[in-house]
């Protein structure tokens, strides 16, 4: 590996909620005495940046003034780079990408061009936490779909599902998760195109959430939702940002694609209402850094090494702990760790087994924020060392204690 990923970075007194915010709000408990943290619970990264990004920051901070600004040729030829090279997007215009102050301002931007408030908007279940909140904090009421698994043991939407509930429920927006969030699904060509003809059938608007959509597993391929046919292509709005790709998310910033004019203007006047929707130079600059060809490689090796330790712990869950099920995730670097039949064995609960794991410092995610019954969702973005040591512990004093 060109880059590090086995060093155990110190996290504590950075700014990082995944360290310091244990014990406050819906974070997981501090270890008892005797066990450091190993964060495992809230989405970002235990890993160092690019050392490109590192630079490309520096270099402008060197630079003493910070002034009003637009965005760069730069910044937009990066944007248009990256989403060839990674994506396949071809004929990509600049005037098609816009800034969004995170991509859940993005979504209820756009949920607010496409709906009334009240309205009820499609989402698929297991929910990602941060879907659930935008949606009922402005107002909208949730219907979910739920993913199945077939018999391959594979994360499936139900369409029949999806198009009872959007006539029934009078649905006209869907927020679409590609990878999927928490359940790690890269949805197939096919199943995009038979979910946005469903949605093209019923007139329903879309929300594409596409943030992870550089964390792919290798021998996968993530298929942008618009490019899968023409009214896709038009119905579609698409969020996606270097946050997740590269550790980013304290530097707070992602952007859409939009091709549909009309509808690119109204979500453009529907951001700029709170007269904060404006973008940091640094994190321009961060973005401009990693989206590369070092960026490129760096993510390459990343993918590596989160496969890795996805296939450790799926591995160790299969051989050592009878009655937890987990899907391999095809994408993102969670897990989503089903423990019912585990709890049931036992005589457990999934409060018992989120605090026992607490306890010894195995800083994981109380599942059931997604809408898993029984779940816990799991960060393997972190040394592989790291990971041992974390299923070391389970083992010793959870699962098998």
């Amino acid at each position: 590996m060109t880059y590090d990923f086995t060093s155990i970075m110190d996290r504590h007194g950075k700014d990082a909620i995944a360290v310091d915010g244990l014990g406050k709000g819906f974070a997981p408990d501090p270890p008892k005495e005797g066990f450091d943290v190993i964060p495992m619970w809230v989405a970002d990264m235990n890993f160092p940046v690019p050392p490109a990004i590192q630079q490309a920051m520096i270099e402008r901070v060197q630079h003493p003034a910070f002034g009003y600004f637009d965005p760069s040729d730069a910044f937009y030829d990066a944007i248009l780079r990256w989403q060839r090279d990674r994506n396949g997007v071809e004929n990509l215009t600049r005037d098609c990408i816009g800034y969004e102050n995170g991509v859940l301002g993005g979504v209820v931007s756009a949920l607010n061009v496409f709906c009334s408030r009240g309205d009820k908007v499609l989402v698929h279940s297991p929910t990602y936490i941060g879907f659930t909140g935008c949606l009922k904090n402005n107002g909208y009421s949730i219907i979910h779909s739920p993913l199945v698994l077939d018999d391959d043991g594979v994360w499936r939407m139900d369409f029949e599902d999806m198009e009872q509930k959007i006539v029934k429920e009078k649905i006209h927006a869907a927020i679409f998760c590609s990878p999927h969030n928490p359940c790690g699904r890269v949805w197939e060509r096919w199943e995009i195109e038979k979910a946005m003809a469903l949605f093209q059938k019923h007139d329903v608007m879309v929300v594409s959430d596409e943030i992870w959509s550089d964390i792919i597993r290798p021998g996968f391929q993530h298929i942008p939702t618009q490019s899968v046919s023409e009214d896709a292509r038009m119905r579609t709005v698409a969020l996606y940002a270097p946050s997740k790709t590269f550790n980013l998310a304290g530097l707070v910033g992602s952007y859409h694609i939009i091709y549909n004019k009309t509808l690119r203007e109204r979500i453009d006047k529907e951001s700029s209402l709170s007269h904060y929707n404006s973008m940091n130079v640094l994190w321009m600059h961060a973005l401009i850094g990693g989206y590369n060809a070092e960026g490129e490689e760096w993510v390459d090796q990343l993918r590596q090494v989160i496969a890795g330790n996805v296939d450790y712990a799926c591995d160790y869950i299969a051989a050592h702990f009878d009655g937890v099920r987990v899907v391999k995730p095809q994408g993102t670097y969670m897990l989503f760790i089903d423990c019912t039949e585990w709890c049931a064995k036992h005589g457990k609960t999934i409060d018992w087994v989120e605090k026992a794991g607490w306890d010894v410092g195995v800083a994981w995610q109380d599942g059931r924020m997604f809408h898993g019954p029984c779940h816990i969702r799991m960060n393997l973005a972190l040394p592989l060392s790291r990971v041992k040591e974390a299923f070391d512990r389970l083992d010793r004093y959870v699962f098998n204690a």
